[in-house]
């Protein structure tokens, strides 16, 4: 795929050595390309290989997401409280390094590289041994709760350093909306299919090892919740222990195999144009940026509509694996059900493509998010059945596809939306996306709160082969009333987005407009100064 820049430079060189035709006009030959780089699609490929770097973040949060806190408490033995406090401090840390971020992109000069990419390429060897170190049980007494804590942050800065710049690269792969549009269906397929990674890779390797759960009451009875893990922990040698240990570093070896891998895929596969209506590289103020991001009015509504959904569909993978556990007492089958959401959302994502393309992103908005709430209501009124469990398993994953697909979609429109109100102002799109990451690692953090404190209050009981009726009406209202009706709000907000069909048009026309007037506007800066020579 060719480059705007590379493009510019040459036919700038061209005019000079051939000079202007009659009436000082560029000769219809040297203005040809510029009109055939303009109507340049993307091709197969290299929609591919942008897709394949949206796989590192997913693979690698999906393993964290479903097996860190296990980790920590039975393999790395680390105290509940401080596990917690591990946990907890990361996300948070994770949620303000986008904003930073994105800030730091925003004042990033362009290289030869581009702006975004030499942040994918620096990040990238620093992130994956963070990963897997924090995978790593260090033979120490004491500060082993400074590793976990200062590893894991440093994993979430650097893996940021990757995503953010990729998400923003979706403005600079192309200027026509529909590839753009394309683009970003072949990269939700991928991210997708990368938690279906994480997910089969991370189980298969280290489900070997079983944790048995305790059946005696007399360990919920017990004052000093120590005393019940050391009687826990004498059922288990320390061979296997080590095996387990093992297996979670060989784990994290394969998917940091995976990362690199993707991450070469994306530099080398895919070139970063630049705006030709981006002429200079001025440093951009913070929160003279930040100030007209927020006083957008599209992006404000479309951030929080997607806000709540975010919520809901975090409550729910969050809880859907104790779900399926203790109310529904699948135990042996909740990683299938699991798989089965995320392998029918990775096949209807080009579904949701096509019907978005069909009949416009804001109706896909309705039918694709809303799609899940009969399923969510099904799944607690009906009596434990494994195949009414995986019909909505594969209900939900539509739903989900929506999900995923949508904000990516739909956020290059509110950036073209602000581009037309704010014409001499660049450089903003990394704080457009990473302020959206941030508020969706936001609600992670939220949703983590209040299923902790939800169960926490209910009776939840720590590898309990059964739970209090209390937990499982809780495990109801997280993943089926608490989250129906944040989708309901959702799509309240939602009917307030002002960007419809016919606004994209209009935007997409305009915008091409202002890139004739620029580019006619640099043929003759450019036609001047070969005069003068």
């Amino acid at each position: 795929m060719a480059g705007g820049g590379g493009a510019d430079r040459a036919g700038a060189g061209g005019l000079l050595r051939a000079g202007p035709g009659p009436g000082g006009r560029l000769p219809p030959a040297l203005r040809q390309p510029r009109r055939r780089e303009s109507r340049e699609r993307l091709s197969v490929c290299s929609k591919l290989c942008y897709a394949v770097g949206g796989a590192p973040y997913q693979i690698t949060g999906c393993a964290l997401g479903f097996f860190l806190q296990i980790y920590l408490l039975d393999v790395a033995q680390v105290d509940a409280f401080y596990a917690s406090i591990i946990l907890f401090a990361g996300r948070v840390w994770d949620a303000i390094t986008d904003p930073m971020v994105g800030f730091f992109i925003s004042k990033t000069p362009w290289t030869r590289f581009g702006r975004l990419m030499p942040w994918i390429m620096i990040s990238t060897p620093f992130a994956i041994i963070s990963y897997i170190l924090i995978w790593f049980v260090p033979d120490i007494s004491t500060g082993q709760v400074m590793w976990y804590l200062v590893f894991y942050c440093a994993f979430q800065t650097l893996v940021t350093c990757f995503h953010v710049p990729y998400s923003a690269l979706t403005m600079f792969i192309s200027r026509e909306q529909s590839e753009r549009d394309s683009a970003t269906a072949y990269r939700m397929t991928v991210e997708v299919l990368g938690t279906v990674l994480g997910t089969a890779i991370q189980g298969q390797i280290v489900g070997k090892v079983d944790t048995p759960c305790i059946q005696s009451p007399f360990f919920f009875s017990l004052t000093n919740s120590s005393v019940a893990m050391e009687e826990l922990n004498m059922t288990h040698d320390t061979e296997s222990l080590t095996d387990t240990r093992n297996a979670y570093m060989i784990a994290a070896g394969v998917i940091v195999g995976l990362y690199v891998l993707c991450a070469l895929i994306l530099v080398l596969g895919v070139k970063e144009r630049r705006e030709s209506s981006e002429q200079s590289d001025e440093p951009v103020s913070f929160l003279q940026g930040l100030k007209l991001v927020m006083n957008h009015g599209p992006y404000i509504k479309l951030i929080a509509g997607f806000l709540f959904t975010s919520l809901a569909f975090m409550l729910l993978e969050g809880n859907f694996a104790l779900f399926c556990t203790y109310t529904l007492g699948f135990r042996n089958e909740f990683q299938n059900i699991l798989l089965a959401i995320m392998l029918s959302a990775t096949l209807t994502i080009p579904l949701w493509q096509w019907f978005l393309t069909r009949f416009g992103k804001k109706r896909a908005v309705y039918v694709g998010i809303s799609s899940a709430i009969p399923f969510l209501i099904t799944v607690v009124l009906v009596d434990s059945n494994l195949f009414v469990t995986y019909v909505v398993a594969v209900a939900a994953g539509i739903s989900v596809a929506a999900a995923f697909l949508l904000p990516w979609s739909m956020l290059p429109d509110v950036v073209d939306d602000f581009k037309l109100q704010h014409p001499s102002s660049h450089g903003h799109e990394a704080i457009f996306f990473s302020f959206y990451v941030f508020f969706t690692k936001f609600t992670a953090g939220v949703s983590l709160g209040i299923s902790t404190l939800s169960l926490d209050f209910a009776g939840y009981q720590t590898r309990g082969c059964s739970q209090p009726d209390q937990v499982n009406f809780t495990l109801k209202m997280l993943v089926s009333a608490v989250p129906v009706g944040l989708i309901l709000l959702s799509l309240l907000l939602f009917k307030l987005y002002p960007i419809d069909e016919e606004k994209r048009r209009k935007n997409k026309k305009a915008l091409q407009d202002l890139r004739e007037e620029s580019n006619s506007s640099s043929e003759s800066d450019s036609t001047e100064l070969a005069s003068i020579v």
